[in-house]
């Protein structure tokens, strides 16, 4: 009946699909007890009546809240995709910005110390990932070509491994590797445990990318590469692998983001990485939310670049595979 209705009167279903969306998000942000503080910001002359009335003042700030979404939703729709795109980044930006400025921070205790964290912090995380990218995807593929192995015991080793340090949490990594291996005999430093920890841990998981991906190409391509007379070395290098990349780049690109941030937790052993810094630099003069507030916005600069490049690598795979 309703879809029949919908069907014979489409302007009057929508516009009762408008209203009812508008009342839900003046239901939703009323319920969430957002403060119509804004409005006395706005208007100065409002700021009695809103103390007076505060529950009123709070639906009233609901409904404003609803209509100008709905505005800015209608005006969005004018623009090309492009400018959507950006307008939606802009606006979502400008909110967080406003978030973080209400919290009270003191800007200059972040300029004074936003050196120190770029030169020192964001240094030593991207040593500590970009080393640790490498040495996981070397893992990794080796983990897969042993996982697609008909051996037993090289198959047996390489489920063991992907099993345990897929099942224990990257900070047991971390501390097993760093206070654990001393007990052994072998004294490692914090920079290599962290290094060590972040490549097995995510080795494991990209193993299981690399194999998956290895395993989508059709055995036809391995069939007539040995017709050709390739050898399985070079079937691999030159004919599986490549095409398997359209595959393994997507996921394998989220798993090295993924690393960047979990690098934060090689500061529980004293590496004077990013996190590490934010923690401490916040500690001299009790401005922890502005050191942690920084760091994240670094990460998040770092995260948007390494996105940047994984597009980049499969826009070029992606054009192969049209040709």
């Amino acid at each position: 009946m309703i879809g029949r209705m919908i069907l014979t009167y489409p302007d009057a279903a929508r516009r009762t699909g408008t209203f009812l969306l508008l009342a839900l998000i003046t239901l939703t942000v009323y319920s969430l007890g957002v403060s119509p503080a804004w409005i006395g910001l706005v208007l100065p002359t409002s700021s009695e009546w809103l103390a007076a009335n505060p529950a009123l003042g709070r639906l009233v700030g609901a409904v404003m809240i609803a209509v100008i979404a709905a505005l800015n939703w209608k005006a969005l729709r004018q623009l090309p995709r492009r400018w959507q795109v950006a307008g939606v980044w802009l606006e979502l930006f400008a909110l967080l910005m406003l978030f973080f400025y209400s919290f009270n921070l003191s800007f200059a205790f972040i300029a004074k110390k936003l050196s120190f964290l770029i030169s020192q912090g964001v240094v030593t995380t991207l040593y500590i990932s970009v080393i640790s990218i490498a040495v996981a995807t070397v893992i990794a593929l080796v983990g897969a070509i042993a996982k697609l192995s008909k051996n037993g015991v090289i198959y047996g080793l390489a489920t063991f491994y992907t099993s345990l340090f897929r099942g224990l949490p990257l900070l047991m990594q971390i501390y097993i590797i760093y206070l654990g291996l001393p007990q052994v005999g072998y004294v490692i430093s914090a920079v290599p445990a962290g290094i060590l920890a972040l490549s097995l841990c995510y080795g494991a998981y990209m193993t299981e990318i690399f194999r998956a991906g290895i395993e989508s190409i059709p055995r036809g391509q391995t069939e007539g590469a040995t017709a050709l007379g390739l050898s399985p070395s070079q079937t691999m290098g030159l004919v599986i692998l490549p095409q398997a990349m359209r595959v393994i780049i997507p996921p394998t690109g989220n798993q090295f983001i993924a690393m960047l941030k979990d690098s934060s937790l090689i500061s529980v052993v004293g590496v004077w990485e990013l996190m590490y810094l934010a923690r401490t630099q916040g500690q001299t003069e009790f401005r922890h939310i502005e050191m942690l507030i920084t760091a994240s916005m670094i990460y998040w600069i770092l995260s948007i670049g390494l996105e940047y490049m994984q597009s980049r690598v499969e826009a070029r795979f992606g054009r192969f595979n049209v040709r």
